[in-house]
């Protein structure tokens, strides 16, 4: 019997385990778009805009085949962050803000948000401007819009790209960016720019290609209305004790910097930890590797910009190096992570004995970390939620 599921299992991970109950489209994508027109007439966008963008409109498959494979979520932590956050980058990011430091300083002001942590974002979406991305935005949204797989999300991005034409913020040729419809220096989806953008510049557009006070002011308005603290920290690195309650750790759980301080916890200058502050113990690579206390600002705010846990971490993490801190320490031990298709296998194990561990996709999420610290409390091994070879060899032999 063994043998069998470890065959099935096999089989399953060659096919795609995330892949099952795949939906169908009903209508062909002309029908499709000649119906959606009708709605955006309807709403209110001009019939030159809509026979500018959408007659002649064709799908593209591509668009479909990148949205199912995102597998760059499921890499280990320090190997995506060292990619992301490299020297050029930090160099540049810190170059970039003292340039713009009046610029900076004024933004604050109005909403809070230091410079460190939106010059990340600028980074990372883009790499300062260079990168924004080559796809026709209307032909991608439309092709997502139209896939019965997460139309309702795309959608409305495809109403919102077309208001924003429509109130003469970008006009068509300048509407490229990325495979999934994000524009700007900073990405924005289409409903983010048309709720958010501000014209910082006064210019009379609210411009995130080009105008970079229209980028980083409206990049920190999103984050105000996010529910950014002003003032408050979003994560810092921190010392471990060799011995600890592992299962305390996790995004689901949240204690004061005193109960922290307790277990042995210190900063990484050695500092003591102290206050009612509380803050969530984050273990990227579990017990072993790099471990970050995060706060309010990380949890309400860096989650909603970007619902992967890895690329948050990486984001909040390279705000604090461009804010000064120093490079995360190496881990204290060898981290034993599983590959992509081991984590979609147990993933598949884990649903089969009845956890709610989302989609199978491969990626270590917020739910899979969750079912994992439950399966290794029942196994009696170390709870910090990440899952290893050990534990998908024991969760095999059952």
């Amino acid at each position: 019997m063994k043998k069998i599921l470890i065959i099935l299992l096999s089989l399953w991970g060659g096919i795609n385990l995330g892949m099952a109950n795949e939906c169908q489209n009903t209508l062909s994508f002309d029908r499709w778009l000649n119906e959606f027109k009708q709605e955006a007439h309807h709403r209110g966008i001009s019939l030159a805009t809509l026979n500018a963008t959408l007659n002649q409109l064709r799908y593209n498959p591509t668009i479909i085949k990148r949205d199912r494979r995102q597998i760059q979520f499921a890499q280990r932590f320090d190997h995506f962050s060292a990619k992301l956050i490299s020297p050029y980058r930090i160099k540049k990011g810190k170059r970039l803000m003292r340039k713009y430091r009046n610029l900076f300083a004024t933004i604050e002001r109005q909403y809070g948000v230091p410079a460190s942590v939106i010059t990340a974002y600028w980074g990372l979406e883009s790499s300062y401007g260079a990168v924004q991305g080559k796809f026709g935005t209307i032909r991608s949204l439309a092709t997502l819009a139209y896939d019965c797989r997460r139309s309702s999300k795309f959608r409305p991005e495809l109403l919102s790209a077309l208001a924003i034409i429509d109130r003469g913020d970008l006009r068509i040729s300048e509407m490229r960016g990325a495979w999934a419809g994000e524009l700007g220096q900073t990405q924005f989806l289409p409903s983010f720019y048309r709720q958010y953008a501000v014209d910082f510049d006064r210019d009379g557009r609210r411009d995130l290609i080009h105008s970079i006070p229209d980028v980083l002011a409206s990049t920190a308005n999103y984050l105000k209305h996010a529910g950014w603290q002003r003032g408050k920290p979003w994560l810092e690195e921190v010392i471990l004790p060799k011995q600890m309650p592992w299962e305390q750790s996790g995004l689901e759980h949240s204690y004061s910097l005193d109960h922290w301080a307790k277990l042995g916890i210190k900063r990484r200058n050695r500092q003591p930890l102290k206050g009612r502050t509380e803050a969530s113990l984050l273990l990227p690579m579990g017990r072993n590797g790099v471990a970050f206390l995060v706060y309010a600002n990380f949890k309400n705010v860096y989650l909603k910009w970007n619902e992967s846990l890895l690329y948050s971490t990486t984001a909040a993490y390279f705000a604090t190096r461009l804010a000064g801190a120093t490079k995360h320490k190496p881990a204290r031990a060898k981290i034993d992570s599983l590959s992509f298709q081991e984590i979609k296998k147990l993933q598949y194990l884990l649903r089969q004995r009845g956890y709610d561990i989302g989609e199978i996709d491969g990626i270590i999420g917020a739910k899979t970390r969750i079912a994992v610290k439950q399966i290794q409390k029942i196994y009696h091994l170390p709870a910090d939620g990440y899952p290893t070879k050990r534990l998908l060899k024991r969760l095999q032999q059952r």
